[in-house]
């Protein structure tokens, strides 16, 4: 008998929250923790699967656990290239020289994607919080402030390319899909498990990443 590697053990843990398979969640955890016991995938995904579940001890058991034993979480950037120019953006940052223009551009976008049926899933933004600060730190996840980015200066005949360190959130990948069908735009996501290709408001990869 083949025993599953942990490829099979992340393949399940992402259907799991796909699914909201809190169970089966749990197994597929505790073999990454033996397997790659240093990896900090397996811990972020399980806590994402017990916050979106409203598990929000659990969520902050798994957190402590990975503190305890010095895993450290790569923090989530999005990057996008113009003329040769790399421009890079962290959630909620300010640091862009067009800030104030990129802002205001997200107000609009998930404006416009509200109006055409875009719900925030507020279980993506991980904190308990009330849902107002849960839909601000959503709205100003770093993906999105590098799609507004490249809303305002890419022509509307070129793809919007962007690139993530780390794998995309439900919440920031439902907005892409509307953003592609609200703008009439070809966005390309290549986020740490693969590429994405928004258009027409659907997905290439039929959410399942």
């Amino acid at each position: 008998v083949v025993e599953p590697d942990a490829s099979v053990w992340k393949a399940l843990l992402a259907a799991c929250r796909l699914h909201g398979n809190i169970e089966t969640a749990e197994r597929a955890a505790r073999n990454l923790f033996e397997l790659e016991p240093q990896n900090a995938v397996p811990y972020i995904l399980l806590a994402n699967i017990y916050s979106a579940a409203g598990k929000w001890q659990e969520a902050a058991r798994t957190r402590r656990s990975m503190r305890s034993k010095a895993i450290i979480k790569e923090p989530g950037c999005s990057w996008i290239e113009m003329e040769g120019k790399v421009h890079k953006f962290t959630s909620a940052d300010k640091s862009h020289p067009r800030t104030p223009e990129i802002y205001a551009k997200v107000d609009e976008i998930v404006l416009l994607i509200r109006k055409a049926g875009y719900v925030p899933n507020k279980n993506f933004a991980l904190h308990d919080t009330d849902d107002m600060d849960k839909e601000l730190a959503l709205a100003y996840h770093c993906e999105k402030l590098a799609v507004a980015f490249g809303l305002l200066v890419l022509p509307p005949r070129l793809p919007i390319r962007v690139f993530k360190n780390i794998r995309v959130c439900g919440d920031c990948h439902t907005a892409m899909k509307f953003i592609s069908e609200v703008y009439h735009r070809h966005i390309i996501l290549r986020d740490s498990n693969r590429f994405h290709h928004f258009q027409n408001g659907l997905c290439s990869c039929n959410d399942y990443w």
